[in-house]
Order: structure tokens, then C-alpha cells, then sequence
């Protein structure tokens, strides 16, 4: 039966009633579904290399799999324009079903594809595809839903109302890690690897139908159905909110005062922080997302509490703090990570630190998206290429010229600690006859040079010291929390209710979307051109900082209007 609420059953203030309870329950519990659909990709990026990257060498196949992750992010702003608009001007019920719908159907379809070996291009194309549909959902979905809630939610506590939807992303995340943990453990790890990757996607058809018929019991927002009594609706809903400088100056400010620095904690305190515990300190899957999911069960309630607590003191104090927490923070927080999660490299680091010897102008970009280049034809390609992929960080030393000779050797020297440990003569990777197994012999010497040395090829289980991991992730989620929690009530508070769902929309989708979900990829990339592997913290810290000094002078405190309006 529909919940069928009106504007004149929501007076100012007044203690949440069933229908209120279940229009909360409903619409979170479907985002959370919508969300797990989303962030499986995330999940599970190194099972989705391997199938629909295969044949491209492995630091392009990596960095590409990031930017077929973040390409459903890229567009999500474009479906913020496309599904806000049809919710500012026929209702955000409507607009519910089909996101949800194309969401759903697009991640079962994920585990249907064939892989790489069976169609070639074609897979990781589909796949892009794919994650194109799902990021055009995204972006109608939140917008929507944070709307729907706060347009039901009393005067004074819209801030605790709408936390419930900003759980959601991170519950979704946390169910995506649950199935994708009984999957694996169910399986074991050959089968899981082989096949058992496909499971989370295709149980997510069960998640459709469970997800449309929670959506299916939800009557339209009182304040869009006082509006469309009225005829008071906005007819281009476009225009109003972007092309008048009033509401436009308003987008401006909420993107760069709130949504930006919101966006890059929000990721970096729980994608960048799976990333760099897996593929950069080598801790194994497994232990990765249950020390993960450990920190999001402790850390998850406190949305509801910033939620909260925002409703009392305000939405911009507590999510400039979590801003500016962040940027002071990051840095040491995920130095202790490194010490907790892989004592070994850590202490390597120190007593070996590995420098590479080269001329810069003689390398490659480590970045082909493409996927063509194989790295392989130039011994500073080679010898960066291996580092990057074995997680070991390096730095770099430019040759100095040989006046006689007019230019710096085209080799590249590997040291580790005060020794030479290996040099590499590009003359050697010549021959493209031979080369592979030069690249093999290479890679050999210097994984013994490096193993000689105390680095690991993985982090040794028995000493994750995961009590402390597990601290320092939930210090990050409730980073998370305090940008995240409020951030839902005070978007829904700066825009006028007849262009509301796409005002809102397009800030939040093109700070979490862009700043955001283009985190994981860029961090990465400046990683690898550095070799350091704390230098893409760098990106999260400058951006949260300047939201810091916009928002301090530019944003609105929102907390005490009126949405009816």
C-alpha cells in the first residue's frame, strides 16, 4: 500500500510518524541496494582486470581498470541533469523506478559478459558501456532520494532525516564486501578467481526486484505533490537552476565550498584506503575487506550522529572540521598504515631505500590507456613498470651528462641501500626476438636484489597488526562521516523546492563523480610517475584544504530554512 502523506500532516514540529518511518526505511534500504550495485566494480577490480584486461601488460592494465571504474562516475553528472530534470518536473517517485531499473539490469549484465579471451576488445567495451548505464542511475538516484526524505522530514531535524540516505553509500559498500567475502570463502580463492566473481553481480537481479517493489509502495513527496496542485512546478527546471546567476552562484558555492572536499574524503577514506592496503602494501584480499568491513560496521553509525548533531549546531561547521581534518591528517594516518599493515616494507624503506638511476628523457609515461605499449623497450620502462607493480617505492636520480659523450647513458641503474644492485643496458631490449626473456631475466635479478634486501612480495599475515589497521581505517571513515552525514540536509536547504532535485543534483555528482571517483585513478598516476607511494595523498589533501578556504567565506549556513518554499 503507498504512503500516502500530505503538507498538512507535516506541521513544524512534531515526533516522526510510521508513514514517515517507512518513507525513511524505504527509500535508504533501496539507495543501499543501488549502491551495492554501483561499488562491486571497486570491489572487485583486480578479478575484472584479469578477465576483460588481459594482453595489456599489468601497471597499464591496473590504471586502466581504475579509469573503467571511475568512467561510471564521469558520467553521473550528465545523469544528475537528465533524471533531475524529469524529477523536478513529473515527480521524484517515478524518477526512483527508473534509475533503479537501469542500475540493476546493467550490474547483472556485468556478470553475464564474456571476458577477454572469448570476444577481445569487445569486453572491456561493453563493460565501459556498462558502467556508463550505471553511473547515468547514480546520478538521478541520490538526488532524488535525499530529496524525497528531506521534503518529508519535520522542521529541525532534516539533518538526522537524510543521514539515514548518506548511510547508504557506505552500507551498500558494506554489503558489497559481505557478499563478495562469503563468495570467496564459499568458493575458495581458484574458483573465486576464475568464475566466482561473476556471483555478486548476478544475485543483484534478486536485489532489483526486492529493491522495485520497496519503491513501488512510496507516494509522491508532499512537497511535490503540493506543487503539482498548484501548477506552481517549475517548466524548465534547466534554466532556472543554471542559467539565472542567483541559483547558479549557489551550485558554484556548494561545489567548491562543500561537495568537492567532501568527495575526495569521502573516497580516500575508504576506496584509496582498500587500494593502498591490497595493491600497495600487498596485504592479501581477503584480510583487506575484512579488516575494512570491521572499520565501516564501528564507523557507520556516526552518520547518523553528525546527521544529528548537525540539526543543532549547524551542516558547515561539522563538514569544513571533517575537511580540514583530513588534510592535517592523511599523511601521518597513512604512514602508520604502512608501519601496521607491512612492518617488512616499512622497515626496508628505511634501511634500503631503492633509487633509480636514469635519464628522464629516455622514459616512457607509465599511463597507456590504450593499452599498447608494453613497457618493455626501455630498461628505466622496465625497471619502473616492476617496482610499480611489486608496491615498492623508489626515487629517482637523473644521470649527469657525460660531457664527452654529449648525453647520459641510456641505462638505468638499480640501487638498493648504498650498493648497485642491478644495471639494465637498453642495447639488451633491442631485439624484439629476445627481449621478453631479457625482461624476464631482469625482472628475476631484481626481485632477488630486493627480497635480499628485506622487501616483500607480500605482506606477512601473522604480522598485520589488524587491531591498529582497523583503527586507523575507522579514524578515516569517521573523516568520512562528519563531511558525508550533513551534507544531504544543507544541499536540500540551499535550492528552492521547484528546481531542488536538479540544483542539488549536478554539485553533488560533479564533486563526488569527478573530484571524487577520479581519486583511485589519479593518486595512482602520480604514484607511479613519482614512485612515491604517499605522493597521490597529495591530490585528497589540496583539495579538501581549498574547500576548507571556500567554504569558510562563501558557504551559507542552511540549518535553521525553510524547504517548503
Amino acid at each position: 500500500m503507498a504512503v500516502e502523506t500530505t503538507v498538512d500532516a507535516l506541521p513544524k514540529h512534531h515526533r516522526a510518524t510510521q508513514s514517515e518511518k517507512l518513507v525513511i526505511a524505504a527509500s535508504s534500504l533501496g539507495t543501499v541496494f543501488e549502491w551495492y550495485d554501483f561499488y562491486l566494480y571497486g570491489l572487485l577490480v583486480t578479478n575484472i582486470s584479469a578477465h576483460f584486461l588481459t594482453g595489456l601488460n599489468d601497471t597499464t592494465g591496473f590504471i586502466f581498470a581504475l579509469a573503467v571504474f571511475a568512467a561510471g562516475f564521469a558520467v553521473r553528472p550528465f545523469g544528475a541533469l537528465v533524471f533531475g530534470r524529469i524529477g523536478d518536473l513529473v515527480g521524484r517517485k517515478n524518477t526512483f523506478l527508473v534509475t533503479m531499473g537501469i542500475m540493476g539490469l546493467s550490474t547483472f549484465c556485468v556478470g553475464l559478459l564474456p571476458g577477454f579471451d572469448m570476444i577481445g576488445l569487445a569486453a572491456p567495451l561493453i563493460l565501459i558501456a556498462l558502467r556508463l548505464l550505471q553511473g547515468l542511475a547514480l546520478g538521478g538516484e541520490y538526488g532524488g532520494a535525499a530529496t524525497y526524505v528531506a521534503e518529508h522530514a519535520p522542521e529541525g531535524k532534516r539533518g538526522l532525516y537524510t543521514s539515514w540516505i548518506q548511510t547508504t553509500a557506505t552500507l551498500g559498500l558494506f554489503a558489497a564486501l559481505l557478499v563478495v567475502i562469503g563468495t570467496r570463502a564459499a568458493l575458495g580463492e581458484a574458483a573465486f578467481a576464475d568464475w566466482g566473481w561473476r556471483v555478486p553481480f548476478l544475485v543483484s537481479i534478486a536485489l532489483l526486484a526486492v529493491s522495485m517493489w520497496i519503491r513501488f509502495q512510496l507516494a509522491e513527496s508532499p512537497v511535490f505533490q503540493k506543487m503539482k496542485d498548484e501548477g506552481t512546478t517549475s517548466k524548465a527546471p534547466l534554466t532556472e537552476s543554471f542559467a539565472k546567476w542567483g541559483n547558479l552562484k549557489l551550485v558554484l558555492v556548494a561545489l567548491f565550498g562543500a561537495v568537492m572536499g567532501q568527495a575526495v574524503v569521502w573516497y580516500a577514506g575508504q576506496f584509496y584506503a582498500l587500494f593502498f592496503l591490497e595493491k600497495t602494501l600487498k596485504v592479501d584480499g581477503v584480510t583487506t575487506n575484512m579488516m575494512i568491513a570491521v572499520a565501516l560496521v564501528i564507523g557507520t553509525p556516526f552518520f547518523v550522529l553528525f546527521g544529528w548533531l548537525s540539526d543543532k549546531i549547524g551542516r558547515k561547521p561539522i563538514i569544513l572540521t571533517g575537511c580540514a581534518l583530513a588534510a592535517i591528517t592523511y599523511f601521518p594516518l597513512f604512514g602508520m598504515l604502512t608501519e601496521a599493515a607491512n612492518p617488512a616494507l616499512a622497515a626496508a624503506q628505511r634501511t634500503a631505500p631503492v633509487h633509480l638511476v636514469l635519464d628522464p628523457g629516455h622514459c616512457s609515461v607509465q599511463f597507456d590507456p590504450i593499452g599498447r605499449n608494453k613497457f618493455d623497450s626501455k630498461s628505466c620502462d622496465v625497471a619502473r613498470a616492476y617496482l610499480a607493480k611489486s608496491g615498492v617505492p623508489y626515487r629517482i636520480t637523473h644521470w649527469a651528462k657525460d660531457p664527452d659523450a654529449g648525453a647520459p647513458p641510456s641505462r638505468t641503474q638499480l640501487q638498493i641501500g648504498n650498493r648497485v644492485a642491478l644495471e639494465m643496458d637498453d642495447g639488451t631490449l633491442i631485439d624484439p626476438e629476445t627481449r621478453k626473456a631479457v625482461v624476464a631475466r631482469y625482472q628475476a635479478m631484481m626481485h632477488a636484489a630486493l627480497v635480499e634486501a628485506g622487501y616483500p612480495a607480500q605482506a606477512d599475515p601473522a604480522r598485520v597488526n589488524k587491531p591498529l589497521v582497523i583503527a586507523i581505517l575507522t579514524a578515516l571513515i569517521l573523516m568520512v562521516t562528519m563531511v558525508y552525514g550533513p551534507i544531504a540536509a544543507m544541499l536540500v536547504e540551499l535550492f528552492p523546492s521547484r528546481i531542488r532535485y536538479t540544483s542539488m543534483s549536478l554539485p553533488y555528482h560533479i564533486g563526488n563523480g569527478w573530484f571524487g571517483g577520479f581519486l583511485p585513478a589519479t593518486a595512482f598516476a602520480m604514484v607511479a610517475a613519482t614512485g612515491d607511494i604517499y605522493y597521490g595523498l597529495w591530490y585528497p589533501v589540496v583539495v579538501a584544504a581549498a574547500t576548507v578556504l571556500i567554504g569558510v567565506f562563501l558557504l551559507p549556513e542552511t540549518f535553521r530554512r525553510s524547504i517548503d518554499d
